[in-house]
């Protein structure tokens, strides 16, 4: 396989990828080439181990509520998402648990879904009336409070850090389910542009209940994000959630006159969340620790795909069933993974969820114990070594 062959294909998936390596050969012969090629070869320089290496820092940029299809179709509106593809590594069969969001965010770093199908706040259970508790009456409906291991108990054991950049937290280590509010509105800010249910570690009791001056350290905005990367004091591990505006969930111009025009059309919101994943990326890339000998990856990848896209193709991956609780199928995704040391122009057709991306972060760090479905091995839940891979430098 050619560099050029495969930097030219990289934007358009594993399609592409079959006629790069050769029209005569089956698809299914292609695709088991592909397997074994990432193995063999990275453009430019050879990879050093099959196994998944050693990472210093894993930062995950979560989009929201955008299929595959409808992002990687057209170079001219996400230019971001397809510069960055081309460049680095693109899972092009990634896949999502859950429809709504909030339970693909406890999904990342539990494990499991935990019965989540709301994005009802943290503190919701069956029979509490809440204005933030939506869905309570519906007979299926569990409590949010998750008393579960997760990976922030698998971090501190291992000694290392963790933090949840969230943009437009009202304050540091606030647990308020929505900002602003009607009751606590700001002149000129559209309601809700920080959403709890876009964190997913708040639902995790051991979590909530460290004491305050240490949550006010775990979940911060992004004014912390910006000083962080200045000083070179990042976390090992973080989640970095833009505000609902600026990850292309987008919010009513309907409900809400000051919802500008590019929060609440979907083309104008996807340039709008394109640009700002950009950003985000050229941020931690300019930083200290992009040129430092430790490795470090930048994963951008979104909750669940859009209404469109769930009306056909495969819906999920790796124990996939429609009749589960954990893995009901949330639909193809994007997901990118940016990496310092890691391979260029890759294009990984395997499937992969999201809890495929917990095992691989557990791993990364040298955790042995994957949480509840990232141990779904014999279901096809396996790590990302392909495009988390060391190159040789």
């Amino acid at each position: 396989v050619s560099p050029s062959c495969s930097k030219a294909n990289s934007f358009t998936g594993s399609k592409a990828g079959m006629t790069c390596l050769g029209d005569s050969l089956s698809p299914k012969r292609v695709l088991a080439a592909a397997a074994t090629l990432w193995l063999m070869f990275s453009v430019g320089s050879a990879v050093i181990a099959a196994e998944m290496p050693r990472y210093a820092h894993i930062f995950v940029i979560i989009a929201e509520n955008k299929g595959f299809d409808q992002m990687m179709r057209d170079p001219a509106l996400t230019p971001q998402l397809h510069r960055l593809a081309g460049e680095y590594g693109q899972a092009t069969q990634f896949f999502a648990e859950d429809h709504p969001s909030e339970g693909n965010y406890v999904a990342m770093v539990g494990g499991d879904t935990f019965g989540i199908k709301d994005d009802d706040a943290f503190f919701c259970k069956p029979g509490l009336k809440n204005e933030f508790c939506e869905n309570g009456g519906r007979a299926d409906y569990v409590d949010h409070s998750i008393t579960a291991r997760s990976l922030p108990d698998q971090l501190a054991e291992k000694g290392l850090s963790w933090k949840a950049y969230l943009e437009d937290i009202p304050a540091a280590g606030t647990l308020v389910p929505r900002w602003p509010t009607h009751d606590y509105a700001i002149k000129g800010l559209p309601l809700a542009l920080y959403a709890a249910k876009h964190n997913g570690f708040v639902n995790f009791k051991s979590v909530r209940d460290e004491p305050y001056p240490e949550l006010m350290t775990h979940f911060v905005g992004f004014a912390q994000l910006d000083a962080d990367l200045a000083s070179g004091d990042m976390p090992n591990y973080a989640h970095i959630v833009p505000n609902q505006c600026n990850d292309m969930h987008g919010l009513s111009r309907h409900e809400d006159p000051n919802v500008s025009e590019d929060c609440g059309k979907d083309t104008d919101l996807i340039r709008r969340g394109d640009a700002e994943i950009g950003e985000l990326v050229a941020k931690i890339v300019r930083s200290k620790l992009w040129s430092a000998p430790g490795n470090t990856a930048i994963v951008v990848t979104f909750d669940e795909n859009d209404d469109e896209e769930r009306q056909t193709g495969p819906q999920g991956c790796c124990g996939y069933d429609p009749k589960s609780v954990a893995n009901f199928g949330g639909g193809r995704i994007p997901t990118l993974v940016i990496t310092n040391h890691g391979p260029r122009h890759l294009v990984d057709p395997t499937p992969y969820n999201h809890y495929s991306l917990l095992r691989t972060t557990e791993e990364a760090f040298g955790i042995h114990e994957y949480l509840a479905h990232a141990g779904d091995s014999a279901k096809g839940v396996v790590t990302m070594t392909p495009l988390f891979a060391v190159t040789a430098r």
